[in-house]
């Protein structure tokens, strides 16, 4: 049941999130010591050092007008950009030292960027947000903060998108021997096909990355050793060989029927694909690209934004001298690659100073495993597929003295940026999804979830109560969502993560002391076992506490799994039978979360919103996806039956109570910053223009 949208204030924001991204080892017995943390002499400004390409290719006007900062332009272009594979700050980069050189000595990539500014910059606030795209989608403006003056850019740094319509995409080189032959190894991509047909399918395969890029194989002979296709029901289930006889490396279809015409990409089948299953490729893949060169990318292009007049060919810079304060944004997959881009340490520019004073990672509980040969950084996590996948094993922990039992390494996110001086002030924003499919509670507590971990200081945590990963999208029927329940319906979450960012501009620009992180806790039982939790008998629902496990798993001594880098040679990977602990909120006797930013849906509910959904396929174990769930609640006494939960009318008597509950909640939610006085207003107006009960 939907109560209030804010669509004039809140549905471009909840487009802009949803289009902004979304969804990643050895252990022994040694505590090692923290990852490499040094701050490297800058090396002298030379003449051959890198240097930068800016080319401007439209600029064009934004329709409408932005508050007293008035009207908008939008520029489009490229960013050329070199990179020094003998400065140490860039050593991390997966393969830098296997890329072809350039005249000049350094490693070359290309970004598309797309520039919103304000066409009067004098109007400017000087705040530039970077808002990473999401498999190369464009984000748009913020109407709220280009009210407010913002610059915004988006640019790609993820290269394996495809170019076409809409999509930034990054341009990084091939790795190759020294001779120049192609380097091979071993990959794995999962095939999930949606329909009994004889078609073929491509890679790279999961259920994130069908339109990515994918790595060729480096023969078409699947008979060869390192050629395996099985496939299995779920997760866990043992592995049926498919002969090399009954597939091929090839595209075939009912008019081209198996084995089809040859194709290094692509698989075909001999009997039809089986919906049911899950197929897994594991092939030798060749030409593996340098994608760890978007690190890189993002780091020069917000320096040189933020602080050169020109390029080297003397194109201005269209935003000089007009910045004075950087905040990047990273939604899901973003937010994951937000993480790794601190995690690095590429938060810190040549010069030694900051890259970005603010970083928001939403939904974002793992890192991205950019910087792996044959990276793939769109995969995801779940618990029939991508569940072992690469973006598994980088740390969760925060703080430079994080310690992870479960792998016995010590050092968190932090640690590089606390070394050099370059930490951002940080938010990172939680879905229930993130604690359901995403494995996100390691973020909270230690690795065996029995205590509960001190953030530092500069950082922020926010917990979403009772949504999804899919922020603001309004509820559907689950038929339409793969889901056994209808999906999440609170769309009031919007409102509360746009002022979320406001308190990190004044974080960054005023220094003004954000509200303390707001999370669920083992030390007042609001975090606990799946098993634990008090969920309603709420009639024709069923909780399992079905949760997406996190295994300690091992790829190979060449694989370096605290940094999400290296050679992955163990694929599939091993478990190396030890698991962190994956522990979920707590619920009130509604079902609803207790502890975390519980938004106007969840304050004044109409029903209850969780975080979790299942599939509604028959005989798989999974989750539907990255949605939750939503469960309404009856009008009256006489219409709820058996359902424990009070009805609307007992709730609130009649739409005067309503409205009274829903003006006190927003008031509530202004008073503690976790919602504009604005959209406060418009939610009430909306409960007085929208009723619910008579």
């Amino acid at each position: 049941m939907k109560r209030w949208s804010l669509w004039a204030a809140a549905v471009a924001s909840a487009a802009l999130f949803l289009s902004a991204c979304g969804g990643s080892g050895g252990g022994g017995g040694v505590l090692l010591p923290p990852p490499t943390a040094t701050t490297p002499t800058p090396p002298p400004v030379t003449a051959t050092a890198p240097k930068y390409k800016l080319a401007i290719t439209a600029t064009e006007d934004v329709p409408g007008t932005f508050g007293s900062v008035g009207a908008y332009e939008k520029i489009t272009g490229t960013f050329t950009g070199e990179v020094d594979p003998k400065d140490a700050r860039n050593a991390i980069i997966q393969d830098l030292s296997l890329a072809p050189l350039n005249a000049n000595g350094k490693v070359e990539y290309t970004s598309d960027f797309v520039l919103f500014k304000p066409k009067d910059m004098t109007k400017a606030s000087g705040v530039l947000r970077y808002d990473a795209p999401n498999r190369g989608n464009i984000v748009s403006l913020d109407p709220y903060f280009a009210s407010r003056g913002y610059v915004f850019l988006t640019a790609a740094w993820q290269g394996d998108v495809p170019a076409g319509p809409g999509k930034l995409t990054l341009k990084v080189p091939v790795a190759k021997n020294a001779d120049g032959s192609s380097i091979t190894g071993t990959y794995r991509a999962e095939l999930l096909p949606t329909a009994a047909n004889n078609d073929s399918l491509p890679l790279p395969g999961g259920p994130f990355n069908a339109a990515m890029q994918a790595y060729a194989t480096a023969s078409l002979d699947n008979t060869k050793p390192g050629y395996v296709l099985t496939r299995r029901i779920n997760e866990g289930d043992a592995r049926q060989l498919i002969p090399a006889s009954e597939w091929k490396f090839a595209k075939c279809s009912a008019a081209t029927p198996f084995p089809g015409t040859p194709d290094e990409t692509n698989v075909c089948l001999k009997d039809k694909w089986d919906p049911a299953y899950l197929y897994e490729l594991v092939y030798i893949a060749k030409d593996p690209k340098v994608m760890g060169l978007g690190l890189a990318a993002l780091r020069d292009m917000i320096t040189f934004f933020h602080r050169d007049a020109s390029d080297a060919a003397g194109t201005a810079n269209p935003v000089a001298a007009a910045i004075k304060n950087t905040i990047a944004s990273g939604v899901s997959q973003c937010g994951n690659f937000m993480k790794t881009f601190v995690h690095l340490g590429f938060n810190e520019d040549r010069a030694g100073q900051k890259v970005f004073d603010g970083v928001f990672a939403q939904i974002a509980a793992r890192q991205t495993n950019i910087n792996t040969r044959f990276s793939i950084p769109g995969g995801g996590g779940g618990v029939r597929a991508d569940h072992t996948a690469f973006g598994q094993a980088g740390t969760r922990g925060l703080s430079k003295d994080y310690v992870d039992d479960v792998a016995q390494r010590r050092g968190g996110i932090l640690s590089r940026c606390e070394a050099s001086g370059t930490c951002p002030k940080l938010f990172i924003g939680f879905s229930g999804t993130e604690f359901w499919t995403l494995q996100g509670s390691p973020l909270l507590t230690d690795a065996w979830g029995t205590t509960d971990l001190v953030q530092p200081g500069n950082a922020r945590i926010y917990y979403y109560a009772s949504t999804h990963h899919l922020l603001g999208l309004p509820s559907l029927p689950g038929a339409s969502a793969g889901a056994l329940y209808a999906t999440n319906g609170n769309a009031g979450v919007i409102p509360v993560v746009r002022a979320l960012y406001q308190n990190l501009e004044d974080w960054v620009v005023k220094g003004t002391t954000p509200p303390d992180s707001q999370v669920p806790k083992l030390a007042d039982t609001t975090l606990m076992r799946p098993q634990q939790v008090k969920f309603p008998a709420i009639p024709g629902v069923s909780y399992t506490g079905l949760v997406n496990t996190y295994s300690l798993l091992d790829w190979g001594p060449n694989y370096r799994p605290q940094d999400e880098s290296g050679i992955a040679t163990q694929v599939p990977p091993a478990y190396l039978g030890r698991d962190y602990a994956i522990l979920v909120p707590q619920v009130d006797a509604d079902g609803n979360d207790i502890a975390g930013i519980r938004s106007l849906d969840v304050a004044v509910p109409l029903g209850t919103n969780t975080g979790w959904n299942y599939t509604n396929q028959p005989g798989r174990i999974d989750q539907a996806g990255l949605f939750g769930s939503y469960f309404a609640f009856a009008k009256t006494a006489a219409l709820r039956g058996s359902d424990p939960r009070p009805s609307l009318q007992e709730r609130y008597v009649d739409q005067a109570g309503y409205i009274a509950a829903v003006t006190t909640a927003a008031n509530d939610l202004v008073a503690k910053r976790f919602m504009l006085r604005v959209d406060a207003d418009a939610a009430i107006a909306s409960a007085i223009a929208n009723p619910v009960l008579p």
